[in-house]
């Protein structure tokens, strides 16, 4: 979901000179000052700032230059020996403007080690560090400036990890939410847990649905209605953020194209949040979307009655002018089963709400005219348009067409519905023929010669599509000759089989 960072303005303009744009942080995952001073191999001391509780340290970095705003990225623990420091220092403003150049370029804290070229701080960075809030840290000699920034970055993944795995927690505990008998309050429910605030759904004219969670304050909560209305009235716009008294808030337009906004107020904004939340989006755009409609009440409807043992030609009116399907099988490129959260989010991406997942492949039905793309990752295998009566036929055409998509590594390959010689032969008659030509082979060896003979005999190929080495594909097809007492070098031959495999 792309993220527009959109503050309304609240204060009036500035009189006096501009000031300085804030410095940008690294993209990395900060650990707070005070998980760094707890490391007892360290044996850090901080003498001076603010409490390290509340500052975040980004990375480590060491100068000796005088002036290390050029090299500073922004919440940086600054190490230095003091061999820039000139003699007579203490005296004049120098170590004022040091600091604040080191403030200024958005370092977090200064760590000063101790010995060769120092016994001690100087009292006067002391004094100044104090004076700009910045926390100071006493590096013994027998701390070196690589252990300090081997213990950042180790605290840093660890940190990462730990975020990881928070992320993964809330996608089960959202995708869990959203089958449950009450989804969208369960969802709200999860989200605003997980991100420790309040969570509400608004309708297309901005007005509260549903929510769970803490209420903000007054200030933070007008705040919140006053980002739902920058995206009420501003269609392209697809997310709003402020900060307002302490409190991140959040607004995220569903992708359902009825106007349905997610709200998030929480007293802290971690990394993994607006993943959590965009997560929660995706689940509540397809709970809010087609269903809530009286197109998707007809097609529950028609569901239902199904899964009752209605015939599905008496069901076929529910579908309304949406009388023929088209079926997609999706498979990750990477392998593996698909969460249902990835799943979900393909749905949305191919614009149903009608997906089910099985084993290693994804099948979304969507209405016929849809010409679907694969999203990144992906590999689709698309059906002929079908009827109702006919999806289970439909269903066959996007299982080979994935197949063979997946064999040629093409991102979507479309089952050709144009008409063969088949079409010639009784469906009936075809098929009796099919199982008593095909009748010596058992599985997996059908639908082994079936790829085989797809793909014009590639053994590489086959085996890719298979997931199988290519040895046991020869070894399969060998089996299949034997069976038969067939040259399956002989084009006939290989025609009257495609032909059987078809029917089977």
């Amino acid at each position: 979901m792309e993220e527009t960072h959109i503050m309304p303005d609240r204060t009036p303009p500035a009189t006096g000179p501009a000031a300085p744009p804030a410095p940008a942080v690294p993209p990395t995952p900060p650990i707070p000052l005070s998980a760094l001073l707890a490391r007892e191999d360290l044996a850090l001391r901080q003498i001076a700032g603010p409490p390290a509780a509340g500052v975040s340290v980004h990375s480590a970095h060491t100068s000796e230059m005088s002036d290390p705003y050029p090299y500073i990225l922004g919440g940086e623990l600054l190490l230095t020996a003091g061999v820039h420091i000139p003699e007579a220092a203490g005296s004049g403003t120098y170590f004022d403007a040091y600091v604040s150049r080191v403030v200024e370029a958005g370092g977090a804290a200064l760590g000063f080690g101790l010995a060769p070229v120092h016994d001690t701080v100087p009292r006067a960075l002391v004094a100044a560090c104090e004076t700009y809030d910045l926390p100071l840290l006493e590096v013994p000699p027998q701390t070196t400036f690589s252990g300090v920034a081997r213990a950042v970055w180790q605290l840093m993944a660890q940190a990462r990890l730990a975020e990881l795995r928070r992320v993964t927690e809330a996608q089960q505990s959202l995708a869990a939410a959203a089958a449950r008998p009450d989804p969208v309050p369960s969802v709200l429910r999860q989200l605003a847990q997980r991100v420790g605030g309040r969570a509400v759904l608004y309708g297309p004219e901005g007005a509260e649905i549903a929510a769970a969670g803490r209420t903000p304050d007054e200030a933070a909560l007008a705040a919140l209605t006053d980002l739902v209305h920058v995206l009420t009235t501003r269609t392209s716009t697809t997310t709003a953020t402020d900060t307002v008294a302490g409190t991140h808030l959040a607004v995220y337009a569903l992708g359902t194209g009825q106007g349905f906004l997610l709200g998030v107020a929480s007293p802290q904004r971690d990394p993994g949040d607006h993943t959590i939340a965009s997560v929660a989006a995706v689940l509540l755009s397809l709970l809010t979307g087609e269903h809530q409609s009286g197109t998707g009440a007809a097609r529950s409807s028609a569901l239902v009655r199904l899964l009752l043992g209605t015939p599905p030609e008496e069901v076929a009116p529910l579908l309304g002018a949406t009388d023929h399907w088209l079926i997609v099988h999706a498979a990750p490129q990477a392998g593996g089963a698909p969460d249902p959260v990835a799943a979900s989010a393909l749905g949305t991406a191919l614009g149903s709400p009608l997906v089910d997942t099985a084993g290693d492949v994804v099948r979304v039905l969507l209405p016929a005219g849809h010409t679907p793309t694969a999203p990144p990752g992906w590999t689709l295998g698309v059906s002929a348009p079908a009827g109702p009566a006919a999806l289970a036929e439909a269903d066959t055409q996007a299982s080979r067409a994935l197949s063979r998509a997946r064999a040629t590594r093409t991102p979507v390959v479309h089952h050709n519905p144009r008409p063969t010689l088949t079409d010639l032969v009784p469906p009936a008659e075809a098929a009796s023929h099919a199982r008593a030509l095909l009748a010596p082979l058992t599985p997996p060896l059908p639908e082994t010669l079936r790829t085989w003979l797809s793909l014009h005999g590639s053994w590489d190929r086959t085996a890719v599509a298979l997931s199988v080495h290519r040895n046991t594909v020869r070894q399969r097809i060998a089996r299949c000759a034997a069976l038969l007492g067939a040259d399956l070098d002989d084009p006939d031959v290989r025609m009257e089989l495609w032909f059987a495999l078809r029917q089977a």
